[in-house]
């Protein structure tokens, strides 16, 4: 049984005309012992999607790299747990089982599996909307509500037009979680964390085909260890109120706001996805009227929900109008942290994009800026991808140099990783709001 709890840090205290109230919703769930109590496998479904185009050929161990991989995750899976492999080139092609379905991890489905996997040739161009597509006809002929995926590519998107890409995304979107992965230096980051993104996933580089296999384990643990599925966080806000963002902020940058579905009169839900052993943090902004020094409201009821409908966990989100500046003044922490780990990620982002087009003085201020700001927050997993693409002169200040010369996979690296962020230290317990 996996239990929830919801925790609400903020400075519920405004000053007079403050309209905006911003809080950080921590959300953590206890599942049950994963040896004493394994998942329920008739729940889970994977499907594996390895790039088998042409150019994971050059060199030849990048597809025998690839093969290995996809052959240690179904290694990795649970007995009982469905699976299906795809391969993937301008089509989709299902390497197993023999016929569209799926099946489940025994002894003998997982050899069936890895001969046909061994078995593969690369040839062929890329066109990962079709890939997702196949996923998703294999998932529907499943009763599982723990549905995910991995996507293996060392390419760009050549063989399908990015508006094709984006119409099956928002067909797919919601059916299953996909974690990608970019192999060498030839693919895309922005493509893959597209499509991470609208299916709730992870995106990453793995430089080295030779640490695919320790990837693809890990990403298969994860899955096993999920137990319940499509969970959202609901939030109801009173007459007057409107919610101008929700965004995961922990582990990894995520921007849920366009993903609202209304619930009920005033209420809406933003997917999560699925949910083990974990916790997560996420940044919820509410807009609200202005109101008379004294006043205080609920500008907000933070609900976990279930896909039946069920409620996990519960928080409140509070705004009190002072005149006390020392009260108002007072900039909460973990809002803090995060709005800081939201502007490093843009700031890295923006200046990988000016370095890339030449733009000297826009890169040399924003990567600069992005070094200040991982210093400041104890970001040291940024802080050295940074000295890798930059000189840094002094980390307080943000002084670098640009190296004349940046290797691709560095650049790459400090790219994909951009959007993962450190928790902020907490000394003391959640704010007010907490309920």
């Amino acid at each position: 049984m996996t239990d929830f709890q919801v925790e609400v840090y903020q400075n519920e205290y405004l000053p007079q005309g403050a309209a905006e109230v911003n809080a950080i919703v921590t959300v953590t769930s206890s599942g049950s012992d994963a040896v004493a109590a394994p998942v329920n496998t008739t729940s889970a479904a994977e499907v594996i999607i390895i790039d088998t185009s042409g150019s994971m050929h050059h060199p030849p161990t990048k597809l025998a790299a690839a093969k290995r991989a996809t052959c240690a995750a179904i290694d990795t899976l649970r007995d009982g747990v469905n699976f299906a492999v795809v391969a993937g080139t301008d089509i989709a092609e299902l390497v197993y089982p023999p016929k569209l379905g799926m099946r489940p991890a025994t002894s003998l489905s997982r050899e069936e599996a890895k001969r046909a996997v061994n078995a593969l040739r690369a040839d062929g161009g890329t066109a990962m909307g079709e890939w997702l597509l196949l996923a998703k006809e294999l998932f529907a002929t499943q009763s599982n509500t723990l549905r995910h995926a991995i996507l293996l590519t060392d390419g760009q998107n050549v063989h399908e037009r990015p508006k094709k890409l984006e119409r099956i995304l928002a067909n797919v979107n919601g059916l299953f979680v996909c974690d990608c992965r970019g192999v060498g230096t030839d693919w895309e980051v922005k493509e893959l964390r597209k499509i991470s993104d609208t299916l709730l996933g992870t995106v990453d580089i793995v430089a080295e085909p030779d640490d695919l296999e320790a990837d693809f384990r890990a990403m298969t643990t994860a899955a096993m260890g999920k137990e319940v599925a499509d969970v959202a966080l609901r939030l109801w806000t009173p007459q007057g109120a409107t919610v101008k963002f929700v965004k995961q902020v922990e582990p990894s940058l995520t921007d849920l706001t366009d993903r609202r579905v209304e619930s009920a009169p005033r209420s809406g839900d933003y997917p999560t996805g699925a949910w083990g052993s974990e916790s997560r943090d996420y940044h919820v902004c509410i807009q609200v009227a202005p109101a008379n020094i004294g006043d205080k409201m609920l500008a907000a009821r933070v609900s976990l929900v279930a896909p039946g409908g069920d409620v996990l966990g519960k928080g409140q989100v509070i705004a009190v109008w002072t005149d006390d500046t020392a009260l108002s003044t007072k900039i909460n922490p973990e809002v803090a942290h995060y709005t800081g780990q939201a502007e490093l990620a843009a700031a890295i982002e923006e200046g990988l994009e000016a370095q890339r087009v030449g733009q000297v003085e826009t890169a040399t201020a924003k990567l600069g800026r992005a070094v200040a700001l991982a210093h400041e927050s104890g970001h040291e997993d940024t802080a050295k991808l940074l000295s890798k693409v930059v000189d840094v002169v002094d980390p307080v200040r943000g002084t670098i140099r640009l190296k004349r010369e940046v290797a691709a996979v560095d650049a790459m690296t400090l790219e994909s990783r951009s959007q993962v962020t450190k928790r902020v230290g907490r000394k003391s317990g959640p704010g007010e709001g907490e309920n």
